[in-house]
């Protein structure tokens, strides 16, 4: 056996899948020029709406707290771009309707149970990190009316490179994160206004720290 069927078998004993299964939707997603490698729990519905310039992982790394019956689910009406590799653990759930538009970058990662409904755009870029149970919402969905609000428009989302995002965090409409940036678990972040290379927490988040770094 080549080291390269001993990798691919050891990938998917590790993430608990079918190797059959993921070998024959392997030669399917090839035979249709995407570079796809993905678990037998994956659903895509618009594989003609995304572009790959690289490769695109789903569901095939082993996180202990996920069962290898979770389910991962891409819906892509609009369009989905990856450039590079990127991968998507398992029980995450995309939502990109008609008309929007998700860029994922190359060398990044987002972890299970993340949760992507896009209305408009979301751009994340290289070498970000993003935890579990994440949230990235570029819709209100609702309006809520009082005296004096001031209604700020839908707009998209843009992670710069290099971002590291808390579990649990929440990113909103119209939200830029610099290049370098952390977010702390739990946070619910909405805003351009913040620096590269910033510690950013709360709800609603704020600069905590500057000048910092991760690995």
């Amino acid at each position: 056996m080549s080291s390269k069927s001993q990798s691919f078998l050891a990938k998917c004993r590790s993430a608990e899948g079918n190797p059959l299964t993921i070998f024959l939707r392997r030669i399917f997603y090839k035979s249709l020029d995407k570079n796809i490698l993905a678990h037998n729990n994956t659903r895509i519905i618009g594989l003609n709406k995304i572009q790959i310039n690289g490769a695109l992982e789903i569901g095939m790394d082993y996180v202990g707290f996920v069962c290898k019956t979770d389910k991962t689910l891409l819906r892509i009406s609009g369009n989905l771009s990856i450039n590079g590799f990127f991968r998507i653990s398992k029980g995450c759930r995309f939502d990109i309707p008609q008309n929007a538009k998700v860029e994922l970058g190359n060398n990044s990662y987002m972890n299970p149970n993340c949760l992507v409904v896009i209305s408009h755009s979301l751009k994340i870029g290289d070498n970000c990190a993003i935890s579990w149970n994440c949230h990235f919402l570029d819709n209100d969905f609702h309006k809520i009316v009082y005296p004096g609000r001031k209604e700020s428009p839908n707009s998209g989302i843009v992670i710069g490179n290099n971002v590291w995002i808390g579990s649990n965090s929440v990113i909103l409409k119209g939200t830029v994160i610099p290049d370098g940036c952390v977010i702390a678990a739990n946070s619910v972040v909405r805003g351009s206004s913040f620096s590269p290379n910033s510690l950013i927490a709360g709800n609603p988040a704020k600069t905590i720290k500057t000048e910092v770094s991760w690995s």
